[in-house]
């Protein structure tokens, strides 16, 4: 799978942990720091940085794509649209979670989230 970081550096503790989680290997990471310009229109800059990962229209719609996403929220949301929008369905996430009591603060795979899954099922409540 392609793993698209648009969040913090990954260890390799962390990316074994996703590759177990995933049943799958980590063929390429990407990894691309999410700095936008408060100033400046976000819908603009979140195509820019997701132009970024260098994905052809097919490739969006057809490789298998793991996304870590930006850490604040509204980048984070912006991005997700732009990425439904090229995949044509909303990607997996990573999710970390902070390691209790640890100093400097160490950060663990909490989980995979399949975000069209969480879509597919919230249609259910229409």
């Amino acid at each position: 799978m392609i793993l698209i970081n648009f969040g913090h550096p990954l260890t390799p503790e962390q990316r074994v942990a996703i590759e177990q989680s995933c049943s799958a290997s980590i063929e390429r990471e990407t990894e691309i720091k999410a700095q936008f310009d408060p100033d400046q229109p976000f819908a603009a800059q979140a195509k820019a940085l997701v132009d970024s990962a260098g994905l052809s229209g097919t490739e969006w719609q057809t490789l298998p794509i793991l996304v870590s996403l930006p850490t604040l929220h509204v980048i984070a949301a912006v991005t997700l649209a732009e990425l439904n929008g090229r995949m044509g369905y909303f990607p997996s996430i990573v999710r970390l979670k902070p390691v209790p009591d640890s100093t400097p603060p160490v950060f663990q795979l909490a989980e995979i989230i399949n975000l069209q899954a969480v879509r597919d099922k919230a249609r259910q409540e229409r």
